[in-house]
């Protein structure tokens, strides 16, 4: 069934659509910021009169993982849980994919920045990399661009290999195929795809002709079709995403939509953890006190609290409730309840932005053109239409450099592929935060040209970072220190998927829409001669783009592990009836988008809970 968009919005997108360009960006973030304008079927906030003191589970974070914990155990009627956001509700435009990178400018967004550094985003205002995470019903999966990759088997068969006994490839895959509603026709394998699932994953319904010719020239220089969530990995592919008929399906669509009249689940939006609540005789972990407008509340749990913060908000309120490294949270007057390296661990996946080819044909997704009343008619009407590809991004490619001839190699390069750049959208370059004088100098000349923009996007990062808090108050950002670049090793396996996007780019199908490298240079590395490999490691320091797949900082690992915050059932080593089940708990981070591997985790965590409690579905 069609997921319904209201037609209201037809006449308020058009208005914006025909207004001069300097005030359709304010617009239309405007449409997308104002009013809860919520879905009907999302569960009930509930009232502070109506809240229980207590519950059988108290989930932290209606996140991605967040909302399928909420469905999993509320699948047992016995069982109550209060799903507690800090965040609001999606409203209809959210859901659009088109508009994907306007979300980063709305109170939906945490806008999280890094610590400034001279080695990394060395292009970006206060040499600070934006870090976006979801601060809404549905969490990042509402501001991602819905691109659907499980990764690699052998990430998980390393997981297992670390000793998180369950987690293997065969392990995790039944749960990867439990999430899905699969609908790409030509990759219905029952061996690797769910069809039951409650997360589409399906094809954008539009696609350009930049991405036929980025396909055909990939296939021309020796690179196989494939289905990336199938047998192997490597290959090019168009985008399988997490949409339904066109319109995103978030975690919070997918999962907690069908379940809304469920009485044993409570949610509590616009609410701001202060500390998990832990008996320091039997350190037990027995609730959570939180803020919502002012007002402090203090709920208990029964059976267990569960952080899904999220690779930011989890290590922060752990640490906030003293669970932590000793000598950072002594450093700050916070008590120590249980010493651990949580906030370490952080790693993401990068990319060197701003790597532009000009062509001579109007097949770009531009600002200018996508937002039009034909465009929104077959959208609002129909699910159709340019305004369904997420973000504009296409197609893309898996390569592996020690084993480029393998089929089934472990990629350690991907190139991610958008029918558009920097200039196809005026806050595109707001939402990597570039310097106005950068921008001004390198990308201003070619404002009015068709473009398309390739990420080569380091899948298996050496370097890793880490998470501290800046003072006690919980309201506070953390520090975040991502360490890109530590390790040489991940820089020069960028320029290397330079190299192999610029070989891509010289193949015929490309040649026949005149494709041809933006060849401006960047002024703080034209000592080192366009085109060199020292002049793109330079571009990538400077223009370093984070492709928002911050993990690692509650790492999941055996008793022998002494970096390890969570053990393989995801429980809080040293607390009991506290677990963390998110991105944060990955060990290595998968060649992969994590949304999915993060849908696997929560999937299989609930069932790790049922089991542990003694219920069998």
């Amino acid at each position: 069934m069609r997921p319904n968009l209201p037609q209201s919005c037809l006449p308020l997108l058009v208005l914006v659509a025909v207004v001069a360009q300097d005030s359709l960006l304010d617009g239309v973030i405007k449409l997308l910021q104002d009013g809860e304008n919520q879905f009907s079927t999302e569960p009930r906030d509930v009232l502070a009169l109506e809240m229980q003191k207590e519950y059988d589970f108290i989930v932290v974070g209606a996140g991605t993982a967040g909302c399928v914990l909420a469905n999993r155990l509320t699948e047992n009627p016995d069982w109550s849980v209060l799903l507690i956001e800090a965040g609001r509700s999606e409203n209809f435009l959210m859901d659009i994919p088109i508009l994907a990178n306007y979300l980063q400018f709305t109170e939906s967004n945490w806008r999280y920045k890094t610590e400034p550094s001279n080695r990394f985003c060395m292009g970006m205002d206060n040499t600070q990399c934006n870090w976006p995470r979801g601060k809404v019903v549905g969490g990042s999966s509402v501001l991602n661009y819905m691109i659907y990759t499980r990764g690699n088997r052998r990430d998980y068969d390393n997981w297992a290999r670390l000793g998180n006994d369950g987690w293997s490839f065969n392990d995790v895959l039944p749960y990867f195929k439990k999430v899905e509603n699969f609908s790409v026709p030509e990759y219905q394998n029952g061996d690797y795809h769910g069809k039951d699932g409650y997360l589409s994953v399906s094809y954008a319904p539009y696609k350009t002709k930049i991405a036929d010719a980025i396909i055909e020239s990939s296939q021309q220089y020796g690179i196989n079709m494939v289905d990336y969530n199938g047998p192997t990995q490597i290959g090019v592919s168009r985008l399988q995403v997490s949409l339904r008929d066109g319109v995103r399906d978030s975690s919070s669509r997918a999962y907690l939509h069908p379940i809304y009249r469920r009485p044993n689940l409570h949610m509590k939006k616009h609410s701001l953890v202060q500390r998990i609540l832990i008996d320091p005789k039997t350190m037990r972990a027995v609730g959570v006190r939180f803020v919502r407008f002012g007002r402090t509340y203090t709920v208990y749990a029964k059976k267990e609290v569960i952080v899904s913060g999220g690779a930011i908000n989890s290590p922060q309120l752990l640490m906030l409730s003293g669970i932590g490294p000793t000598k950072h949270l002594k450093s700050l007057g916070i008590p120590v309840i249980r010493n651990l390296k949580v906030g370490y661990n952080l790693m993401d996946h990068i990319a060197m932005g701003g790597l532009t080819f000009l062509i001579d044909k109007p097949y770009s997704i531009r600002t200018d053109k996508v937002i039009t009343r034909e465009n929104l008619d077959s959208y609002l009407n129909h699910h159709a239409g340019p305004m369904s590809v997420p973000g504009g991004c296409e197609v893309l490619v898996f390569h592996d450099f020690s084993n480029p001839n393998d089929p089934d190699g472990y990629p350690d390069m991907e190139l991610l592929y958008q029918a558009g750049s920097i200039v196809s959208d005026p806050l595109l370059r707001k939402n990597f935060g570039i310097t106005d004088e950068l921008y001004d100098q390198v990308y201003k000349p070619i404002e009015k040209a068709e473009t398309f923009m390739v990420f080569p996007m380091l899948l298996r990062p050496k370097s890793k970072g880490r998470i501290m808090l800046r003072d006690g108050n919980y309201k506070t950002k953390p520090k975040i220190f991502p360490n890109y670049f530590a390790d040489q090793a991940d820089l020069d396996t960028i320029v290397k998927g330079v190299r192999l996007a610029l070989n891509i780019s010289a193949q015929p199908a490309l040649k026949d829409l005149r494709s041809s490298l933006h060849t401006k240079p960047i002024p703080q590395c034209e000592k080192f001669g366009f085109g060199t490999d020292e002049y793109f490691a330079c571009m990538t320091r400077h223009f370093t783009f984070t492709i928002y797949h911050h993990s690692g900082t509650c790492k999941m690992g055996p008793p022998s592990d002494k970096s390890a915050v969570v053990d393989p059932r995801l429980r809080v080593y040293g607390v009991k009836n506290l677990r963390v089940v998110d991105a944060s708990i990955i060990p290595e981070i998968p060649a992969a988008h994590t949304n999915a591997p993060v849908f696997m985790i929560a999937e299989k965590g609930a069932d790790m809970i049922k089991e542990d409690w003694g219920y069998r579905t």
